[in-house]
């Protein structure tokens, strides 16, 4: 009876010692990603890298380590490596769309333009409120040429986030591209109002006073970008304003 016994408590102490160790291994997973993101927060990106592989090894199915190194990688302008990251994190959540979209940012940092544009298609269908997903395909769209394209994106980040200046500067330009100029001065003004230091908003907003015939206005704007240290302002000064 006695050896029945020690037998139940030999058996006893090897599951809990299993479902112990099993829980150690998962919390280590999640101790290795949160020092990667410490790490990743003081700019230490191959700290990171190192942590969130870490993290990794022990839960290969870790969606959030998968993304976060990415990231990293992307910091390091490893665009493939991150490419590859954010493959593994959609092979394991197909519904992860900042997976997606940072993808598409990868693939516009290695000139896939077209392949970016398929990315953040599908970042906006999963979630279709991310102004900077807007912002980024509108970008993608105007290196393609394509600015009325690139205008309604732009105008859709603006919609979801009226403060969001870079989205005025960019619909700016591409109306300008169109021959837009007046609208191109109000977006560029626009984007003056949020950010009064935005030097090349000044700038491009001078260029087309000048084309409208507003010469006194558009060196004036002029200046303003010269004051912000905007280098190019001098030779539409020595132009245009003497």
């Amino acid at each position: 009876m006695l050896r029945r016994n020690n037998t139940k408590g030999k058996i006893f102490f090897l599951i809990t010692a299993l479902l112990m160790a099993f829980a150690g291994h998962s919390q280590t997973a999640g101790e290795y990603f949160e020092r990667g993101l410490e790490k990743h927060h003081l700019q230490d990106y191959r700290g990171a890298i190192i942590d969130y592989s870490k993290a990794i090894e022990i839960n290969p199915v870790y969606l959030m380590a998968y993304s976060f190194r990415g990231n990293a990688k992307n910091d390091l302008q490893d665009y493939r490596g991150a490419i590859a990251d954010y493959t593994k994190a959609i092979e394991i959540d197909p519904e992860y769309s900042l997976a997606y979209s940072s993808r598409g940012e990868a693939k516009a940092n290695l000139q896939d333009i077209r392949g970016a544009i398929v990315d953040f298609n599908k970042a906006i269908e999963l979630y279709p409120k991310d102004a900077i997903v807007y912002y980024d395909r509108g970008l993608a769209k105007q290196k393609l040429e394509d600015n009325k394209g690139a205008i309604a994106d732009f105008t859709q980040a603006i919609e979801i986030d009226p403060k969001y200046a870079k989205s005025y500067f960019l619909r700016g330009v591409a109306k300008a591209k169109l021959e837009d100029n007046k609208g191109a001065i109000v977006d560029f003004t626009q984007a003056i109002e949020i950010d009064p230091k935005y030097a090349e908003s000044y700038f491009l907003r001078g260029v087309e006073k000048i084309v409208l015939g507003q010469k006194d206005s558009g060196c004036l704007d002029f200046k303003k970008a010269k004051e912000l240290g905007f280098v190019q302002a001098d030779m539409e000064i020595n132009k245009n304003c003497r």
